[in-house]
């Protein structure tokens, strides 16, 4: 006869609260590796700078100096020579061993070469570095936004948040919004009608979540409101967990307009007496269009009672923003490099 046990009643709880301490000591031990590894990373980097401007050291003392710390630790991948030029670069570009420790420490080694390959100046790697750290990105996820200009575009809408929004509501709303926006996922040509683009859109809503930005869930297309025995239609609705708001997107295939504000106007008010709770902050609107004309934007928002702002929105790349972008040549060199590097690497 088979042995059925009974379990007590809160087995299943006390389970479960065993496997969340199993993990959180296990992510905290993958920290703590982390940031021995990069702490480790920047003290071999100083080391070799040191030298080398103070003893004139060349590049052959690199090659050799991969070459044994390979032999030495086997088992441990990162001594490549090409790494080791990274530890270099890394404690050059970031000579302060306190600003290492307390906040690069917590990202991991593969950002940080991220953040040396594809950004020029200590600027632009801090405002990336606080953003991942900030936001939890991957490495791939804030390799896009580096790739799409993302601190040339943030808070760059012309809104009316600081008349219409209190502070800090009115600079937390204004950052939340870019200018331009891009498309350039969605697969419809340059001269796509309004419906074309807002249903590609909806087809790619995960890429368009993350060019909208963090903390934004998608509520609803053409959603539906009656008034007065009217119909109306939102074109796009989100929410933002962060700032717990509604956003109002209304898409718009030609140029600014001023009436297009009062319309979007509208639908704010709407979303604000029909859909939101009262534990919602205030909605906010959003007006997306294939051109902006900021001074005429900004003279129509004044006379807007509701909090929105204005953006263009791009479906390629523009000129000034595709030099962020690796070309053909550049990813296939750098696949190249990964692949000999990984021989270097592997255990002997």
């Amino acid at each position: 006869m088979r042995d059925v046990r009974v379990l007590p009643v809160d087995y299943a709880a006390w389970l479960s609260g065993i496997k969340q301490h199993v993990q959180n000591v296990q992510q905290r031990a993958v920290l703590a590796v982390n940031r021995e590894l990069v702490l480790l990373y920047w003290q071999i980097g100083r080391d070799i700078l040191e030298r080398q401007q103070a003893q004139g050291w060349g590049a052959k003392v690199i090659d050799q100096l991969a070459r044994d710390l390979t032999a030495a630790f086997p088992d441990m991948k990162g001594f490549s020579r090409r790494n080791l030029l990274y530890m270099r670069s890394f404690a050059e570009a970031w000579p302060e061993p306190t600003f290492v420790q307390e906040v690069l420490a917590q990202l991991p080694w593969y950002h940080q070469v991220t953040l040396l390959d594809k950004l020029k100046t200590r600027s632009d790697r801090e405002w990336y570095l606080a953003k991942a750290i900030e936001h939890g990105w991957s490495r791939n996820v804030m390799w896009h936004h580096i790739s799409t200009a993302l601190h040339l575009r943030s808070g760059n809408a012309v809104t009316n948040f600081e008349q219409r929004l209190p502070r800090p509501d009115s600079e937390l709303a204004q950052q939340t919004l870019k200018d331009p926006y891009l498309f350039d996922f969605l697969g419809v040509s340059e001269d796509a009608l309004e419906r074309d683009i807002e249903g590609a859109m909806v087809r790619h809503i995960t890429k368009l979540l993350m060019e909208l930005g963090e903390g934004f869930a998608f509520a609803g297309r053409q959603v539906h409101v009656e008034v007065a025995d009217e119909d109306f239609y939102i074109d796009l609705l989100f929410y933002n967990y962060r700032l717990h708001r509604f956003l109002v997107v209304e898409l718009k295939g030609g140029a600014f307009k001023p009436e297009h504000a009062g319309q979007l106007n509208f639908y704010v008010t709407l979303v604000d007496e029909r859909l939101k709770s009262a534990d919602d902050q205030p909605t906010i609107g959003l007006l997306l269009c294939k051109q902006q004309h900021r001074i005429v934007a900004e003279y129509a928002l004044r006379g807007m009672t509701q909090p929105i702002g204005v953006a263009e929105y791009k479906l390629q790349l523009p000129d000034d923003l595709a030099r962020y972008l690796p070309s053909i040549e550049q990813i296939e060199a750098e696949l190249q490099d990964e692949a000999a590097s990984d021989d270097e690497d592997a255990p002997a």
